[in-house]
This record gives C-alpha cells, structure tokens and sequence, in this order.
C-alpha cells in the first residue's frame, strides 16, 4: 500500500553497558558528549519527522535519558537485550512508518548521508530496508540504515537470537527475502573505521573532531582526512569488529 506522507523517525540507539568502552555515549568529544553529537547530526537532518533516543530499562541508562531530554528529544526505553523491540516501542510511540535507526557510537555520522537514505525511501515507500551498509563503501562508523515498520513487525515475529539484537540484521541475512537498497560511493572507503569501540578509536576519532572542526562532518572530509594521514589510520586498524552472530 502506497503511504500518502509517510512518517519517517530517527531512532539513535544508546546504553552505556558497552562492554569494551564502557559508557562511552556519555564520553567527552570535542567539548561534549558523543550522544549530543548524535542528536545534532540527526536534527539537522531533512525529510525526517522527529528524533527518538532508544535507551534500555538498565539503571546505567537514567544518564542517558537524562541527557537526551535535557537536549530536547524524546526517549523511548525497553529490553537491553532484545533491541528489535525497543525499536518497535519507538514505531509504536511515535506512529512512524519508517525508522532510521543510528547507533550512537558513530558520532561522525553525516546527517546529508541520512537525508540521502531517506529521499530513496520516500521515493519508494514499498522497500523494506535501505542503508549504506548492503555492500559497504564507507568506513565504518558511518553507517546509515532505514527499515519500514511494516518490514520490522515481520521480523519482531520471526526473528530469533542475534538478529533480536542487531535490530535490522533480520531483513538482510534472515530466512526471508526483502525488498533492500543500498547506497554505495566511489571510492570506496570500507577499509576505514570511525566507530567508536574502543580507546584506540576514540583517539582517531578525537584526532579527526580536533582538525575538522564542531560540527558534524561530510563523509569524504572523513575519508581525505584519514587519506591523508596513514598513522592515524594505523592507530585503530587492529581493532576487530564483532561478528554479527556476538550480540
């Protein structure tokens, strides 16, 4: 069914029980903290309908509420664990049609990249899953994913395990097939890394917030950056992502 004005959400994905990192949404960078840089980049973004922290029940987490509504946005908080529900609070909660969802430990997300992702969605309401992720250009950290509700509800029914945690993971390795697009840039740049796991990264990504500026970048001031400079690229290179199957 064609939707007349579809509504599209930004949920931020945010707790502070990071096992490597510890806290590290509330963590300091560039003056202040990695969650507000989230919420800046996602408000400035067009096309969107509003901005939702998605924060758990976990007592860790009043500090994360705490600080999204002190920044003006709404919070929804659910399972820590099963994080495809707690998505589904905030469709639930807002009367979205889409949602964005972001995860808070990529402050340098670019919110035009957003905006990208969500004009190909609106374009064509019938795709269940857009994202920059399907085949992966852009340094890590820098992802950006869209899912229809109506593709989510499919999945809070038939999703199990890891796929519960991962929230959108379902519609693009599960058992079933969706109707998916991906966003792609040349170069490509999916050997760069700018998430926030661990203490390694958060220098690089400090290192790049002190030259670039308070603001959110553009994804290729990230990548020329990084480019540019092969030690600072070296510092997290090692780090290893978790497996999708991790949680």
């Amino acid at each position: 069914m064609q939707l007349a004005d579809p509504k599209v959400v930004v949920a931020i994905q945010a707790r502070t029980g990071s096992t490597r990192l510890p806290g590290k949404v509330l963590r300091p960078l560039g003056g202040r903290p990695v969650l507000e840089w989230m919420v800046r980049a996602a408000a400035s973004v067009r096309g969107v309908d509003g901005v939702v922290v998605a924060t758990s029940t976990a007592h860790g987490d009043d500090q994360v509420e705490d600080l999204a509504r002190s920044l003006g946005v709404d919070v929804v908080r659910g399972s820590e664990d099963d994080v495809l529900s707690r998505f589904l609070q905030v469709a639930e909660t807002t009367g979205a049609d889409a949602l964005v969802r972001l995860t808070a430990d990529c402050p340098l997300v670019d919110p035009l990249l957003v905006e990208q992702v969500v004009a190909a969605w609106r374009t064509d309401p019938s795709l269940d899953y857009v994202a920059t992720t399907l085949v992966r250009t852009l340094p890590r950290g820098l992802d950006v994913e869209l899912a229809s509700v109506e593709a989510l509800r499919v999945a809070d029914v038939e999703a199990r395990d890891h796929h519960r945690v991962h929230v959108t993971s379902y519609l693009y390795a599960g058992d079933r097939q969706f109707r998916t697009l991906g966003l792609v840039v040349q170069p490509a740049a999916n050997d760069l890394r700018v998430t926030l796991d661990t203490a390694e990264d958060a220098r690089v990504i400090e290192a790049v917030v002190e030259r670039l500026g308070d603001r959110p970048p553009r994804w290729f001031e990230v990548v020329d950056l990084l480019r540019s400079d092969p030690d600072l690229v070296a510092a997290n290179a090692g780090v290893q992502q978790k497996a999708l199957t991790d949680g």
